[in-house]
């Protein structure tokens, strides 16, 4: 069934590597036109660019950081400038980290919070005037979220609270139509192995029911579902893309 994407306006943060660029070249290739934002310089984003342009439509890469006010509002000019309105925005920005507990330093436990939590909050205010009636917000989170893990108390407290994020933010836009939901992957390839060791993801992959990693391709796809027309009565809910965990 044809997902009505064709033309839509499109903004995904964090978008030149890993799932935020599957997650673009999903939408171009789809006809719709996208902005996605970097916040470093790297052959990652000139690349992406390059990809765009082949694909043909109205696209844009923008280089801000989106964990500050500024860069927030930086983004949502750019959004306005190029597309006008908007009729999805993913939020996809996110970082990891493996510390424990009792080694959480302050300036760790700020960095996974502005980047996984604060950054999401800070784009959909910026661009809450350009949304359209009926768009949706898509907000990349974890099934980390839902089982918690070893090391990672400060990024599970992260994704969960973008869980809490959807929930609440949903019931604000509904009255517009606007739906707003989360995708939680489980463990992604975005480097061949996850970047860990052999033994682990061995371990990993014995966990899941489809005997595999999730792809960046693998979420892309539900971002697409939740952007989609298909699913259009679907709000407030955190889809796992986890492969059976």
């Amino acid at each position: 069934m044809d997902q009505g994407l064709a033309g839509k306006r499109v903004v995904v943060t964090g978008g030149t590597r890993g799932i935020g660029r599957a997650t673009v070249l999903a939408f171009a290739r789809c006809g719709a036109h996208v902005v996605a934002c970097h916040r470093t310089e790297s052959q990652h984003a000139d690349s992406l660019a390059r990809e765009l342009a082949e694909l043909g439509g109205q696209n844009r890469v923008v280089r801000t950081d989106v964990t500050s006010v500024a860069g927030a509002r930086r983004l949502g000019d750019a959004v306005g400038a190029e597309l006008g309105q908007l009729d999805v925005l993913v939020n996809n920005v996110g970082v990891d980290g493996a510390v424990p507990f009792a080694e959480i330093s302050q300036t760790e436990w700020h960095r996974l919070i502005d980047h996984n939590v604060t950054a999401a909050h800070l784009v959909t205010q910026a661009v809450l005037g350009l949304l359209v009636d009926g768009a949706s917000v898509v907000n990349i989170g974890s099934s980390v979220a839902l089982r918690g893990r070893v090391n990672g108390v400060h990024y599970t407290a992260s994704k969960a609270a973008l869980i809490g994020f959807t929930r609440g933010l949903c019931k604000e836009l509904g009255p517009r139509g606007i739906r707003v939901n989360t995708v939680a992957p489980g463990l992604t390839e975005t480097e061949p192995g996850a970047g860990l060791p052999p033994q682990a993801v061995e371990r990993i992959v014995g966990m899941t029911a489809l005997g595999r990693i999730c792809r960046p391709e693998d979420v892309a796809g539900a971002v697409l579902f939740l952007a989609g027309d298909t699913s259009r009565y679907v709000s407030g809910t955190t889809l796992n893309v986890d492969g059976g965990v």
